[in-house]
């Protein structure tokens, strides 16, 4: 298959050991192209870590990943070049001002000084980050970091978003916002991967999703065809992984 026509993310047999214990374990999983896909699982289950791989932060023990139809590490330059990052730690650089990193990554992905410039001032006023002025990036909260990450994933127009918590501390107008952009980039034709412990959020966007559980695969599907009944998101969620195995009962003190 061409990688024009190829699946945006295909992932065989993935592994991550860390010491004697394996984050991921054996996960296969295919994500087709114009789809907004809800990676799920409970802390722990080695959400971040595929991610990680996704992104070429860290390298597998075992198994294969392509993306947009290109392997992972192997095409690792050509596949950066066409995704959008938001991680979970938000990996921007402190001493910059919003502008100047979303400018920088501009700048990086290609995008000539002038170009680079008037799309970081577009985005920022975008996301209501134009206000900061000369705020250093070490001086936003939470919520002004995830911001301008995803501002920075937005500048040069990439075909695939990886999206590890995007919504994290993100005030309710904000996050607004991201999921208007985000779901108006999936009508373009961009494909979405994307984590959050939001069941709701991820309810609302999500076509497909899929949940892991100790680093293996539970279910993956469409939405519809994963709930039973009337099931939320939630109720599908502590189904398959386990409810709680404690509750308020055990504590007389509560009650």
């Amino acid at each position: 298959m061409t990688p024009e026509f190829s699946p945006a993310i295909e992932i065989r047999g993935l592994r991550k050991v860390y010491g004697e214990k394996a984050a991921v374990d054996g996960l296969t999983l295919t994500v087709q192209r114009s789809c907004f896909f809800g990676f799920l699982g409970p802390n722990g289950a080695g959400k971040t870590t595929t991610i990680r791989m996704l992104m070429g932060l860290a390298p597998p023990t075992e198994g294969e990943i392509r993306i947009l139809g290109r392997a992972m590490p192997e095409e690792a330059l050509e596949i950066k070049s066409r995704i959008g990052l938001v991680p979970d730690e938000s990996l921007l650089f402190d001493h910059l001002t919003g502008l100047e990193f979303v400018e920088f990554v501009g700048r990086m992905y290609g995008l000539g000084r002038e170009l680079a410039r008037k799309r970081a001032g577009e985005l920022m006023e975008l996301f209501e980050l134009d206000t900061a002025g000369r705020k250093l990036i070490a001086e936003y909260s939470k919520g002004m970091r995830k911001r301008v990450a995803m501002a920075a994933a937005l500048i040069h127009r990439p075909e695939l978003f990886l999206l590890d918590e995007p919504f994290e501390g993100v005030d309710a107008v904000g996050a607004r916002l991201m999921k208007d952009i985000l779901l108006e980039q999936v009508r373009q034709g961009a494909t979405i991967f994307l984590t959050s412990h939001v069941l709701e959020v991820v309810e609302r966007l999500c076509d497909r999703v899929a949940i892991i559980h100790q680093g293996r695969l539970i279910v993956e599907g469409a939405m519809e065809e994963l709930r039973a009944g009337e099931e939320t998101l939630e109720d599908l969620f502590v189904r398959v992984v386990g409810g709680p195995a404690r509750s308020t009962e055990a504590l007389d003190w509560l009650r």
